[in-house]
């Protein structure tokens, strides 16, 4: 019974993540506060190769994905540290991109679940 409630509740955030696609936008008015949450637009950079006429790939991506951690706390104290590298080939790069960020926080949880165990 328990792990068919927590199916459930799964397909039921993932249902409301699903309403959150790009082309939604939602205000959220607050007395007093006013917030727009809109999804990204369109990359004018996409497939538009960069000043040493390069395009970054899903291999680039898969790089970008598993450095972003560091380039994040990099883009603190560097304006010119990004993490996304906008001069992309699209889907294969967004793809590589999200498979290096979730490969970096799965490894980091095993080795978070190990160190705690012992």
């Amino acid at each position: 019974m328990k792990k068919k409630l927590v199916s459930i509740s799964i397909l039921l955030v993932l249902l409301a993540l699903a309403a959150c696609a790009p082309g939604t936008d939602i205000d959220v008015n607050v007395p007093e506060t006013t917030l727009r949450l809109t999804t990204p637009g369109p990359n004018p950079q996409l497939n538009q190769p960069d000043a040493n006429n390069r395009l970054a790939g899903f291999g680039q991506g898969l790089w970008h994905g598993l450095i972003a951690p560091i380039t994040l706390i990099t883009s603190f104290v560097n304006a010119n540290a990004q993490m996304y590298e906008v001069h992309n080939n699209g889907s294969e790069y967004n793809l590589g991109y999200l498979i290096g960020v979730a490969l970096i926080f799965l490894i980091l949880g095993v080795i978070g679940g190990r160190s705690r165990w012992r």
